[in-house]
């Protein structure tokens, strides 16, 4: 049953920055972890540790990465609790595609004036006619975007302004399905 889960950002993604699955959890195990498995290609490692720090966890891991695959990819790392909680605060429950909603799982938490920034982003968004949203809490951003995440003009606005906090987006499809790889489902 895998405690945590990391979560890498900008890998196999358009052909760039390429590492293999089979290799990721080589590397992962070989910093002591146990019960390394992979998700899908997009970067999701789900692993058991004592460490509780999920900071240290995620600079391991992201040094690792550099060292082994020589790609510099932003991880954040969150505790199987943590994601349970995550999905349970989810502030867009009635949505019947989890595809359209997406948890952005930022490396820190916004200062006030990122949180202006991406507020004013939601408010540009909705004033061209979009019906996309996005929620703040802590360090977790939510978006919904009904009309798809990868057309939404407010997705990829927020990314942007999130870089210096360095943040990891999956549909909730993918997270719920995470939470469930922890919890040992097959």
């Amino acid at each position: 049953m895998a405690t945590h889960v990391a979560l890498l950002r900008g890998i196999n993604v358009g052909g760039r920055n390429k590492i293999g699955m089979a290799g990721l959890r080589m590397a992962v195990s070989s910093l002591g972890y146990s019960d390394v498995s992979t998700y899908i290609q997009s970067g999701n490692v789900l692993f058991s540790t004592p460490e509780t720090d999920t900071t240290v966890l995620a600079q391991e891991i992201g040094e690792k990465i550099a060292s082994t695959f020589v790609v510099n990819a932003g991880v954040v790392v969150v505790t199987r609790d943590q994601l349970a909680a995550i999905l349970s605060q989810n502030p867009y429950p009635g949505e019947p595609n989890p595809k359209y909603v997406h948890v952005v799982f930022l490396g820190a938490e916004p200062d006030q004036a990122l949180l202006d920034r991406i507020a004013a982003a939601g408010e540009t968004a909705v004033a061209k006619g979009a019906r996309d949203s996005v929620t703040v809490r802590g360090r977790v951003m939510y978006l919904h975007t009904p009309d798809g995440y990868g057309t939404s003009d407010l997705s990829q606005a927020v990314m942007r302004i999130t870089v210096p906090v360095m943040g990891t987006a999956r549909n909730l499809a993918t997270a719920t399905r995470l939470l469930a790889l922890c919890d040992g489902a097959s």
